[in-house]
């Protein structure tokens, strides 16, 4: 028999995919603005800027790095983090085989609000699928848990460091990388309450107590 659960097994594993793969789209839109990338895409192009690799090989290999940065705080992965971390970085690069570079300035700033609007939708649809949060989300939930301190203070300094050793090394700043600080947070939470499915609420017989199954 079939439960409620298991029929939404292959909508999460659905959304978890077309999420990972449509978070790359929306970073090679953004990219391709020239406006200013999203903080963690600046030090991404910093660093292409010093090593014969492509910006989703690079994508893929700071992920990894970001992933050690978990033991110490004690975060676990998910299956979702995993497929983040491995995926976005390839689906990054198909989006640079397509999308072209913004000439003019109209060009650029519709570029720069589909990559936005892209990418939120995409954070909707791998988070809401309940897998575990991607590398960098990861470590930003997981400091603020160890540290204590507000998860947007924790944010702000993560991805102003990032985006200064980014810039330093080379990677872009510009306008979109302030409108991308300001306003992915709305974004994505809107995209999360549409797309976040429905996990099983049970209630336990010897309790009355009610959990919710992943």
């Amino acid at each position: 028999m079939i439960t409620a659960r298991g029929r939404r097994i292959p909508r999460r594993i659905i959304q978890l995919l077309v999420g990972v793969f449509l978070y790359g789209i929306g970073i090679a839109f953004l990219v391709r603005s020239a406006l200013g990338a999203a903080p963690w895409d600046v030090l991404t192009q910093g660093i292409t800027r010093h090593v014969p690799l492509s910006f989703g090989v690079v994508t893929t290999i700071v992920s990894g790095i970001v992933l050690l940065l978990w033991i110490p705080i004690r975060q676990r992965p998910g299956a979702g983090t995993v497929v983040n971390a491995l995926l976005v970085g390839p689906s990054a690069d198909v989006g640079f085989l397509v999308i072209p570079m913004g000439e003019q300035l109209w060009q650029q700033v519709l570029l720069f609000a589909i990559g936005l609007i892209v990418l939120a939708a995409a954070t909707g649809l791998y988070i809401g699928a309940h897998f575990g949060p991607g590398p960098r989300d990861g470590l930003m939930t997981g400091l603020h848990m160890r540290l204590g301190r507000p998860i947007w203070l924790v944010r702000t300094c993560l991805e102003v460091t990032v985006v200064l050793i980014g810039w330093a090394l080379g990677g872009i700043v510009g306008i979109g990388t302030v409108l991308f600080a300001v306003l992915v947070g709305p974004l994505c939470q809107f995209f999360l309450r549409v797309f976040a499915v429905p996990l099983e609420r049970r209630t336990t017989p010897s309790t009355g107590t009610v959990s919710v199954q992943g």
